[in-house]
């Protein structure tokens, strides 16, 4: 696929997700839980499905469920729980933490295996050419201090997460107070789920490049190789 064509695809993707899973939800959860509209249940119920079902799409079209879209799943179940069996407040902000949390303690634990997530997130060949840094480092014998390059990435990375479940956790806390199973409930969580993104995710996005932006540098040391050279086009 020619590369203008290829990004267009993947602006249009991201748009399409952006408006399943944050606008459209948030629009549900705010304007149509009112008893005379939805209600509480059902709004919670519909909004929350679109996200879900969007989950379950990608999942047959890839044809695969990895780890962090299963957490993303068990998130979405989790909070109609919460909605649907009126538990106090207060566990919206405790699952909100506990998902990055979780992401980011798996992350360092996946350092001790033969799969560590620092390849998933930002060491992949959708990102990087590999096969030929790998080969430059092979050359240049730096195999050993570019796994240490990558044990800090991985740490940056981790902070991220850890970062994200700070903010998510504050965030939760100080919209979500309202008894669950209600309208004024529900329109909080579409508030939250508004503010997730530029509260949360932008912070988080400016430490992962951060990470990435280390990992390139190094490369770059170890290899000899400029950016322009390895980068995925």
């Amino acid at each position: 696929m020619p590369t203008n064509a290829k990004q267009t695809n993947q602006t249009s993707h991201l748009l399409l997700e952006l408006a399943i899973c944050v606008i459209l939800p948030t629009v549900i959860l705010k304007y149509l839980s009112a008893e005379d509209s939805l209600g509480p249940v059902y709004a919670l119920i519909f909004g929350l499905s679109l996200p879900l079902l969007f989950g379950l799409y990608q999942f047959i079209e890839q044809k695969k469920f990895g780890f962090i879209p299963a957490l993303g799943f068990i998130s979405i179940l989790l909070t109609s729980s919460i909605g649907l069996l009126e538990l106090d407040p207060k566990y919206i902000a405790i699952k909100e933490a506990a998902i990055p949390l979780i992401i980011g303690i798996v992350t360092i634990l996946s350092l001790k295996t033969k799969y560590p997530l620092v390849k998933t997130f930002i060491y992949n060949d959708k990102i990087l050419q590999i096969e030929k840094v790998d080969n430059a480092l092979a050359e240049s014998r730096n195999e050993q201090s570019f796994e240490a390059v990558l044990k800090t990435a991985t740490y940056i990375l981790a902070g991220s997460f850890m970062l994200s479940a700070t903010l998510n956790y504050a965030l939760a806390k100080y919209i979500v107070t309202s008894p669950s199973g209600t309208e004024a409930f529900n329109d909080e969580l579409g508030t939250m789920n508004l503010l997730s993104y530029p509260v949360i995710t932008i912070p988080c996005v400016i430490v992962m490049i951060y990470a990435m932006m280390y990992l390139f540098k190094h490369i770059k040391q170890l290899t000899g190789l400029e950016l322009e050279d390895i980068i995925n086009q």
